[in-house]
């Protein structure tokens, strides 16, 4: 038996946090520490930004087709954030947590609080990222130099908000040292595997320890 037991359904780890402290960083780092791990590709009807793949960082569409998406049912989540749609699609993340693949999704409170509103909510875990202080926020998102003034100005507003909404996840992690951040999540992440409930082989491996038991009686 293993904590990546293929007959166990995949866990689905949302992460979460005002833009700029770490959330998507983490994504990529757990990544690479277990290459077992799926993404959650959103989809979105902002314009790619330079280095941006189609179907790697974003499903990149129209208004008029994200809206059609919404109204047929094939997004599991979905938010307006800064005049841009975004919204992860049902259909990948149902069939990798059915062949008991783990999916991180990389989403705003918004998108997590629906994700765990709906038939999947069993599956979640969901963490959120602070930063170590809002000084330090506005640093990250100026050194990342794709954003305006004015972008920057409406993150930093939007983010007391998205803070707000911490208490509503399972853990909540300080992003102060991304070394530390990421062996926090790592933990998480073992931990959750290794919960009685997704080990659907324990009941069996307990009976043959009874069994043995038995076999020893006299």
């Amino acid at each position: 038996m293993t904590q990546n037991d293929a007959t166990r359904r995949g866990i689905g780890i949302i992460l979460s946090s005002p833009s700029g402290a770490g959330k998507s960083t983490m994504a990529k780092r757990l990544m690479a520490w277990d290459p077992s791990l799926s993404f959650s590709v959103s989809a979105t009807t902002r314009a790619p930004r330079p280095g941006e793949v189609e179907g790697l960082d974003y499903f990149f569409t129209d208004r008029e087709t994200f809206g059609q998406w919404v109204l047929d049912g094939e997004m599991l989540e979905h938010a307006e954030v800064f005049g841009h749609h975004y919204g992860s699609p049902r259909a990948p993340v149902e069939s990798a947590l059915g062949a008991g693949q783990d999916v991180i999704f990389d989403i705003d409170w918004q998108g997590g609080q629906q994700i765990r509103n709906s038939a999947l909510g069993g599956d979640i875990v969901s963490i959120f990222i602070l930063p170590p202080s809002i000084a330090e926020l506005e640093r990250r998102l100026r050194s990342r130099g794709h954003d305006s003034d004015e972008v920057i100005g409406k993150r930093m507003a939007k983010s007391e908000s998205e803070i707000s909404h911490w208490a509503e996840y399972d853990y909540v992690l300080v992003n102060a040292d991304p070394d530390t951040c990421e062996a926090e999540l790592r933990t998480i992440l073992t931990a959750e595997r290794l919960r009685r409930e997704r080990q659907p082989r324990l009941s069996d491996f307990v009976r043959g320890l009874n069994e043995e038991f038995r076999r020893r009686q006299p």
